[in-house]
Formats: C-alpha cells, structure tokens, sequence
C-alpha cells in the first residue's frame, strides 16, 4: 500500500519514520531513597515522509500539500507503517520542497506530519448542579419575600431623623463643654 495524504497518493516515497514520546514525571519524596514516576500519557505521534514527485502533476500535488498545511485541518492518512499506530487522521505540522535539477517538474519534498487527537467535548452539565441550585433557590425565597418590607419600613424612619438630629447637636454642644 502506497502511503495516502487526504486521498492523494504521495508519489516515489524514499522514506516514511515514525516517532512517539512518551510523558513521564518523576518524583523524589524528601528523606526518601529512589523516586517515583507519573505516566502523564503521550504526545501526539509524529510522522516524517520524505519522497520526490516526478510527475506533470508534482507541482499540482506541492500546491496541495501547502494549501493543506495553511489550512491547518487534520486530514486522512493512511501507511503501512501506521497502522499499528492506529493514526487515521493527522495535521501537517512541516513541509519543506526544493526543485531538484536534471528533469523539469522534479520535486523533493519532506513532510512532518503530526497525529490528530480528536478534542474531548466539555461536560455540558451545569458546574452548579440541580441540587445545590435548588438549596440555593429555596434560602433566598424567604430572604427575598423579607425585602417587600424593607421600603416601608426605611420610610416609616423618617419621622424620626428631625427629633435624633436635635439630639445629635445637644449631646455634640454638651461633649464640646466638658472640661
């Protein structure tokens, strides 16, 4: 099987490498001897392809490749080395062409290809949840119904500010003549 970008077959492949890494951390508890590692998963899988296009439509095929690097959409791929990857759909990260000389319309090219990870969907659920909600809901109910009291009362006060001023300025006058 020929190796396939986005149901384009990549003519004349010299090469086709893969490479994984693999994320750990390490741990080295104080006072302990030795360490602990965490296996923080992987990083997406990264596919090199190096070939040369020949044909009268190498040219059709390098513009491709550069319109699908800039458009940056992960794309079908399909090898015989990546099959044991499961690798279905990758992103060109790199493409680097160079017109080779002796034949008109030769092209060597390099592509670095990255595995596509599908996104993982945001949990729609609501952070609060139903419960908690509803709890809330039901103590402000009866703060709520408590506030329909609050404007006749600030102005049932207002008969009383005239005679607590007086007294303000009596008990101010009689601090200001104590010794």
């Amino acid at each position: 099987m020929r190796p396939m970008l986005a149901g384009t077959e990549l003519p004349q492949v010299q090469e086709i490498g893969t490479s994984d890494r693999r994320a750990l951390a390490e741990h080295k508890p104080i006072g302990k001897d030795g360490s602990l590692l965490q296996n923080l998963g992987r990083a997406p899988t990264t596919v090199t392809v190096t070939g040369v296009a020949t044909d009268p439509k190498a040219l059709e095929l390098v513009e491709t490749l550069k319109k699908d690097l800039r458009t940056g959409k992960a794309v079908p791929f399909v090898a015989d080395i990546t099959t044991d990857c499961a690798i279905d759909a990758v992103l060109i990260d790199d493409l680097q062409v160079r017109q080779l000389a002796g034949r008109p319309d030769r092209f060597g090219y390099v592509l670095t290809l990255r595995e596509f990870i599908e996104p993982v969907e945001p949990a729609a659920a609501d952070p609060l949840g139903d419960d908690i909600l509803g709890d809330a809901t039901d103590l402000l109910g009866g703060v709520l119904d408590g506030l329909d009291f609050a404007v006749p009362f600030a102005t049932g006060l207002e008969r009383f500010v005239e005679p607590l001023n007086e007294l303000l300025d009596r008990l101010t006058k009689f601090a200001a003549d104590l010794p």
